[in-house]
C-alpha cells in the first residue's frame, strides 16, 4: 500500500480480524483490559449481541456497514473532510473494532467511556454539505440525524451478514436490534429502533435522503480495493464480493454496484469456515469478557 508505515504489514492481520492465536500478553491493552471491571457489562453471554459481534462474520458486516453509511450525504461529507482512510485504512478500522468490542462485551463503565471517546472525537468534526435537494447544510459528526444514520445502517449490515453466514441469533433479529439500541443510545441516538420492522422502516426514509456524488464513488472504489497487505488482502476481494452480493437490491442500486458474477455468497461462506476453524471460534474480546464475568460470579460466591 503506497504511502503505508511499514508497521502496517506486521499487524495486519490482527487489525483487520479482531481475533488471533497470539498469547494474552501479545494482545493490545484494550483488549486485555475486558478481563478488568465491576460487571458483565450491557448484554453477556447467551445475549443476541454476543452471538452476533463476536462472530467472524462480523468482518463482511463491517464492509457492508461502511458501504452503506455512504449513502448519506452528512455522514459521505464528514468522512471525505476529514477522514484520513485512504492514508492508513486500518487506522480506522482500529478504532472502530476497539469501539465496537469494548461495548459488546466490556463492562458498562468500559463501554460508556468508549462511547464518550468516541463523541469526544466527533465534536471537531464539522462543516457542510450539499443534501438530495441541492440545499447546503451544516453537518457535525454528533448530529443526531447522522449518529442515527450510522447506527442503523451498522445494526442492519450486521444483523444482515449473520443471518447468512451466522449462526442462531438467540431471540431472532427483534432481540439483536434490541439489545444495540443501548449501544445507539451510548451514542446520543435516542430512541433507536428496537425490532427489525422499526429498523428497516427507518433505513428506508433515509434513503429520501441518499445522495450518489463523486464522493461516494470514491469512497466504494476505495473500499473495493484499500490495498491491504498479505493474506488479508488476498481474502479481502472474497470478502467484499460477499458483501457486496448481501446488499439489499435498492442499496446496491445507489451505490452503482452489481452482485458479482461469481458465487460470492458461498466463497465468503467458505472463507469464513477456514477462518474459523484456524483462528477459533471464539475471540480474544469474548475470552477475555468471559473471564472477566467468571471472576465476579466466583467473588460473590
Amino acid at each position: 500500500m503506497a504511502g503505508a508505515n511499514p508497521s502496517v504489514g506486521a499487524n495486519a492481520r490482527w487489525r483487520v480480524r479482531g481475533r488471533s492465536n497470539r498469547s494474552q500478553a501479545e494482545l493490545p491493552a484494550w483488549t486485555r483490559a475486558l478481563a478488568e471491571g465491576d460487571d458483565a457489562g450491557y448484554f453477556g453471554p447467551g445475549s443476541a449481541v454476543w452471538a452476533v459481534n463476536g462472530a467472524l462474520p462480523s468482518l463482511v458486516a463491517g464492509i457492508r456497514a461502511l458501504l452503506l453509511q455512504t449513502l448519506h450525504p452528512g455522514a459521505m461529507a464528514g468522512v471525505h473532510d476529514w477522514s484520513r482512510y485512504h492514508e492508513d485504512p486500518l487506522a480506522r478500522l482500529d478504532g472502530t473494532v476497539r469501539w465496537v468490542a469494548t461495548t459488546t462485551f466490556g463492562d458498562r463503565r468500559s463501554a460508556a467511556a468508549a462511547s464518550a471517546l468516541v463523541s469526544r472525537l466527533h465534536e471537531r468534526i464539522t462543516g457542510t454539505y450539499t443534501d438530495a435537494a441541492g440545499v447546503e447544510r451544516p453537518y457535525s459528526a454528533n448530529d443526531e440525524e447522522l449518529l442515527r444514520w450510522v447506527h442503523d445502517a451498522f445494526t442492519e449490515a450486521f444483523l444482515g451478514a449473520h443471518e447468512i453466514w451466522g449462526g442462531p441469533i438467540p431471540g431472532g433479529g427483534d432481540a439483536y436490534v434490541r439489545e444495540w439500541a443501548q449501544a445507539g443510545r451510548l451514542m446520543g441516538v435516542t430512541n433507536p429502533p428496537t425490532s427489525v420492522a422499526g429498523l428497516r422502516a427507518e433505513m428506508i426514509d433515509f434513503l429520501d435522503e441518499a445522495k450518489v456524488d463523486d464522493r461516494v464513488v470514491q469512497a466504494v472504489r476505495f473500499l473495493r480495493r484499500p490495498g491491504l497487505p498479505g493474506l488479508t488482502g488476498r481474502v479481502y476481494p472474497i470478502l467484499f464480493g460477499g458483501a457486496v452480493a448481501s446488499l439489499r437490491p435498492r442499496y446496491r442500486e445507489l451505490l452503482g454496484l452489481k452482485r458479482p458474477w461469481w458465487p460470492a455468497i458461498t466463497l465468503t461462506r467458505i472463507a469464513l469456515a477456514v477462518g474459523t476453524r484456524t483462528l477459533g471460534p471464539v475471540s480474544p474480546s469474548e475470552r477475555n469478557a468471559r473471564s472477566r464475568i467468571a471472576r465476579l460470579d466466583g467473588n460473590s460466591r
